[in-house]
């Protein structure tokens, strides 16, 4: 084996910041995960926002990257993004996701799976609207995920579109936003000896079931 990877498997980290237990939870999972989510803001853990979505193509391969949390609400998760981009495509034939918080400053983790739509266009625009200049020109000039010759290329693009856009930039038809709505919630807290808490909420005809997991 060698040296990194010796270094590598000899890490260790203990849990020991909190518990998490059936008694103190919300019966409604979209409350719990506000109430994480705040304590983590609170706690200034590093992008709180961020989480990884994992989709899967139509050739069942899956695939992983983190994005931003941009509006949540009863059940209801929003980010913004690239319709023709990998995970666009991906949601084209395949619309269940699952999306993965971890705030290690808090030694916790959620899951959430669930099915993802097209947000209202009315609520793309109003994001986009609220975007800097420089992001408006990054969405029209990034042909996400495709195969691009050099960064000279997507800089060509951008000056571009620095001269098409003089003053109000739209937002473009292939770029706005997906709603994951919400089926299942796993809220994972670190715990000694790696004898974690985990408790899951699973929505059965429209109500939801409280399980813990083990470790």
């Amino acid at each position: 084996m060698g040296e990194v990877n010796t270094h590598i498997y000899q890490l260790r980290e203990d849990f020991m910041k909190g518990i998490l237990s059936e008694k103190s939870i919300s019966d409604l999972p979209h409350v719990q995960f506000e109430i994480w989510m705040k304590e983590a803001v609170d706690s200034k853990a590093n992008e709180v926002q961020a989480f990884n979505l994992g989709t899967v193509s139509k050739e069942h391969k899956p695939s992983a990257r983190i994005v931003y949390l941009r509006e949540f609400s009863e059940n209801e998760f929003y980010f913004y993004t690239n319709y023709q981009s990998q995970k666009g495509i991906d949601i084209q034939t395949n619309p269940h996701v699952c999306a993965t918080f971890f705030w290690p400053e808090l030694e916790r983790q959620i899951r959430i799976e669930g099915t993802v739509e097209f947000a209202s266009k009315e609520k793309s625009d109003a994001y986009f609207n609220a975007r800097p200049t420089e992001s408006k020109l990054g969405a029209w000039s990034s042909p996400q995920s495709s195969k691009i010759a050099s960064r000279e290329t997507l800089d060509r693009l951008v000056e571009e579109n620095v001269k098409n856009f003089k003053d109000t930039i739209p937002r473009p038809g292939f770029w706005g936003g997906y709603v994951i709505k919400a089926t299942y919630y796993e809220f994972w807290q670190g715990r000694k000896s790696r004898l974690h808490d985990r408790i899951a909420y699973t929505l059965e005809t429209g109500n939801w079931k409280i399980e813990r997991l083990a470790p």
